[in-house]
């Protein structure tokens, strides 16, 4: 699992409005924060790809900053304020070489999946539902590719964002 580095420091900005902090546990919020980390992982990662798979690369960040933005514009609609991303994440692989970055992706990628499940599973709200299910099914594709890449069998789970994906 990609964690966030502790480099909190008084120079940080705290907010992006002005409603409150959102609840850390919402998994709104959660998902925001795996997002932001899926966003520096792909980050990271495009330098030790193959010059073939960086537009893929460059493709699936952007998706990620999408859903990443959504997300935080439901938490701003609903008065409260979006967490910031943090300075840096601790990947759960050392990234050398393209198979350790297909390795991070994927890492990445089911982190998405189960922070959609949990979402999904706990959304009040069409909105909250309608994110959830987006995001699943998207990082649960994504998580597929990466598969076939690192040559994983199955390359599908029978419920992505389970305790056995992964």
């Amino acid at each position: 699992m990609t964690s966030p580095l502790n480099t909190t420091s008084p120079n940080t900005p705290v907010s992006k409005s002005s409603g409150q902090q959102a609840d850390p546990d919402d998994p709104l919020v959660v998902a925001a924060g795996v997002e932001n980390a899926a966003v520096f992982t792909y980050g990271v990662i495009t330098a030790f790809v193959a010059a073939s798979r960086r537009r893929t690369v460059a493709d699936y960040a952007a998706a990620h900053r999408a859903r990443r933005d959504e997300i935080e514009r439901a938490i701003e609609a609903a008065g409260n304020t979006p967490p910031p991303a943090a300075a840096g994440y601790t990947l759960p692989v050392e990234v050398t070489d393209p198979a350790t970055a297909a390795r991070a992706a994927l890492s990445a990628e089911i982190d998405c999946t189960n922070a959609y499940r949990a979402l999904l599973e706990q959304a009040g709200d069409e909105t909250g539902r309608r994110i959830g299910v987006d995001g699943l099914s998207e990082s649960a594709v994504r998580a597929a590719r990466w598969r076939v890449v690192l040559q994983e069998s199955p390359v599908t789970v029978a419920f992505p964002g389970s305790p056995a994906d992964g």
